[in-house]
């Protein structure tokens, strides 16, 4: 489990009544701002599949901030999934901390490139900052994505460990 300041990240679960509110809200913007054949955002079930780790961000009090997750793709390669933070916690840094808890774990389990797909859309662009900032590139589709104009794709390169 990691900790910063009054923010503690740890494996949780995605059935769990505040994740479950998150998730549907994430599901819920998801398809209000794309078509929905370009909604590739999973259901709490999914995250909770075989190949997946799954986080939330909490405040001292236990209060749910975030959640993320990571979906194994192969023996090298990860894609982050259901990066969210509450409305609450937004501007806080919350996603940055969450993104280098995910980018850690991720190191720490051999994936050497971490991809992910986001929005084109303007409710994506603080995403996108967020992933371009952390050395995300933009990269062709990967695994099961084809070219879409309503998706971006990205990639990071870990720093291979000794």
């Amino acid at each position: 489990m990691g900790t910063t300041t009054d923010v503690t990240i740890g494996t949780d679960d995605p059935t769990r009544p505040d994740v479950l509110g998150l998730l549907g809200e994430h599901l819920a913007d998801m398809y209000a701002t794309s078509p929905a054949e370009s909604v590739h955002a999973l259901d709490p079930s999914a995250l909770a599949a075989p190949g997946i780790s799954f986080w939330t961000a909490r405040a001292a009090d236990g209060t749910l901030l975030g959640c993320a997750a990571l979906k194994r793709l192969g023996p090298t390669d990860g894609e982050l999934k259901s990066m969210r933070t509450t409305a609450a916690a937004r501007g806080r840094g919350i996603g940055a901390t969450m993104l280098a808890h995910v980018l850690g774990a991720a190191a720490e389990r051999g994936i050497r490139t971490v991809h992910l797909e986001t929005g084109t859309q303007d409710y994506f662009a603080p995403a996108r900052r967020l992933y371009e900032r952390a050395g995300f590139v933009a990269c062709p589709p990967f695994a099961d994505y084809v070219a879409d104009p309503h998706s971006a794709f990205y990639a990071l390169m870990l720093a291979t460990r000794p």
